[in-house]
């Protein structure tokens, strides 16, 4: 029990740090991206992908929930229906449909990814750092409350699945799957 809440302060200090942070915060994903990578980009203020990149949130087949607030940025960026087919269904989307969804601001060619996140990134590192800070902080103002709220409660929650018989059979499953 004590590992198990050193895991959820962890979980829950760097979701805060990540909705806490006061620079843009710019997410580059070039690959399969499963779990908290996908749930924690609703705190990012850009994200960029390749087109081969994909997403997926398998909780609910380790009889585990969602975190990173994707319970409350998914249904916000995708709607209800599409929040719950990801988080429930688990059901994988492309970098397509995460960027016609909101997830991801734009989608590169793999080949050119890494030149054209660079090229922003360098644009706006030149940019003047208060005006930057200043202007995250009125875009985020309304949610950061709310999102630190929400990320406890989840925390919290997953803490609890973490400790149930439900996640530990689910996760003994899952790891005896991989076996054969």
């Amino acid at each position: 029990s004590s590992g198990i809440n050193a895991e959820y302060g962890v979980l829950d200090a760097f979701c805060a740090a990540m909705i806490n942070f006061p620079k843009p915060l710019i997410a580059a994903v070039n690959g399969p991206a499963i779990g908290i990578p996908v749930t924690t980009l609703g705190l990012c203020d850009i994200v960029y992908c390749t087109d081969s990149a994909h997403f997926r949130t398998p909780f609910v087949s380790l009889g585990q929930s969602p975190e990173g607030c994707s319970s409350y940025m998914f249904p916000r960026t995708f709607g209800f229906a599409k929040a719950n087919e990801m988080l429930l269904a688990e059901r994988q989307i492309s970098a397509e449909e995460a960027c016609t969804g909101g997830l991801v601001t734009r989608v590169f060619p793999e080949d050119t990814f890494r030149a054209e996140v660079d090229k922003v990134v360098s644009y706006m590192a030149k940019l003047p750092p208060q005006s930057m800070v200043i202007s995250k902080g009125l875009v985020r103002q309304e949610l950061k409350e709310k999102l630190l709220e929400v990320n406890t409660r989840e925390c919290v929650t997953l803490r609890d699945r973490w400790l149930s018989d439900e996640c530990m059979t689910a996760i003994m499953n899952f790891l005896n799957r991989k076996k054969k």
